[in-house]
């Protein structure tokens, strides 16, 4: 199969399920996020409230856990935690998680935090050395003017610069989920920062296709 529209393989096949939830879980399998390690692992990150954010190693092959005994790592944890993504740099693991609600518009309390871990699998503690199952998270962005509830960072390069891109709530628009792009820096100790805003989405009505 193909993702390219041109070519006559192009189109989706269901391999089933990866990871399930129900209401008898102590996680929501929601919010996965992949990240390949400098050896070539591939690991997925997932997960919110109650036991928070969990990770698993994957078969590269068929994208589901590497072997079904293989073991789910907890990371973090919080009564409002979800939308995690991991962003490796300089010999550290970077992971970004979301605290508080989301998806209210202008009522959103939304805000990104991060620890970081030699391992992937953790422990992953903030500046001041909180292990983030423990409450830990420094703070990377919070609303800031009319943009409000940041979440759900993810990262690219684009022409030799490191890119954060983000959702948030535009104040100024009645409240409408917007795409945000920053600048992504480290300071001397290591931590990132969300730096300059590049550019801010704009409005793409919602499209149905049969």
């Amino acid at each position: 199969p193909t993702l390219n529209p041109a070519d006559s393989g192009y189109g989706w096949k269901d391999h089933g399920i990866v990871v399930q939830t129900d209401e008898h879980s102590d996680h929501n399998a929601i919010d996965p996020a992949i990240v390949r390690t400098p050896s070539g692992e591939l690991w997925m990150v997932y997960g919110s409230y109650w036991t928070g954010i969990k990770l698993f190693r994957l078969d590269p092959v068929t994208g589901k856990r590497i072997s079904p005994d293989a073991p789910t790592y907890s990371l973090a944890r919080k009564e409002q935690i979800e939308a995690a993504s991991i962003y490796y740099h300089d010999g550290y693991y970077y992971l970004f998680v979301n605290w508080g609600h989301c998806c209210r518009g202008v009522r959103s309390t939304y805000n990104i935090r991060v620890g970081r871990s030699r391992a992937i699998t953790g422990p992953y503690l903030d500046r001041d050395g909180v292990d983030l199952l423990e409450g830990g998270g420094t703070l990377l962005l919070d609303s800031e003017g009319s943009a409000i509830g940041p979440g759900h960072a993810a990262f690219f390069p684009r022409d030799g610069q490191e890119l954060l891109s983000y959702h948030f709530y535009s104040a100024e628009d009645n409240g409408r989920a917007k795409l945000g792009v920053r600048r992504l820096s480290w300071d001397e100790q290591g931590w990132p920062l969300a730096g300059e805003l590049v550019t801010t989405g704009s409005i793409v009505e919602p499209t149905r296709r049969d």
